[in-house]
């Protein structure tokens, strides 16, 4: 018999986290009357991420799938670790070229489906280079225009 191996995340969030856990400062030798109500943040590691060592951020570069509230530079949440399945978004390499796409199959077909209605379906056929590379599963949308100049990307000067 062969052993299995299974990996996991060495990272275990925050969720053992509790309130003694918190410092407070006691210089007087009395604490704050808010002490007994303070609550741990909110950690978006926790939240947004099942499988960390899978979890990759892309940023969107295009339009094809704006009908479905992802737009260019919005950045994508990717885990490798789910299977692709009919209806999912996924990025996939065809034809050497990373896209975002709905992944549609029926009994005999697949297709990449954009939500864009002025872009047309991208057809998975025998000589078609198609490769899933992961399911996007958030997408973080700025709306603050001081945060969207924080994260355009900057060109290195060389």
């Amino acid at each position: 018999m062969i052993d299995d191996n299974y990996y996991q995340s060495i990272y275990a969030g925050t969720k053992k986290f509790n309130q003694d856990d918190i410092q407070t400062a006691n210089a007087t030798g009395f604490g704050a009357a808010a002490d007994d109500y303070a609550e741990r943040g909110i950690d978006l590691n926790e939240q947004l991420i099942m499988n960390k060592p899978a979890t990759f951020f892309f940023r969107m570069n295009g339009d094809a799938m704006q009908e479905a509230g992802i737009y260019p530079g919005d950045i994508l949440i990717v885990d490798r670790s789910i299977k692709v399945a009919s209806g999912k978004i996924v990025v996939a390499s065809v034809n050497g070229d990373l896209v975002v796409r709905y992944f549609k199959q029926t009994m005999n077909k697949l297709w990449l489906e954009p939500a864009n209605s002025r872009l047309g379906n991208l057809a998975l056929e025998e000589f078609t280079e198609y490769r899933p590379w992961g399911i996007v599963t958030c997408v973080v949308h700025l709306l603050d225009p001081v945060l969207k100049t924080f994260n355009t990307p900057r060109k290195h000067k060389k």
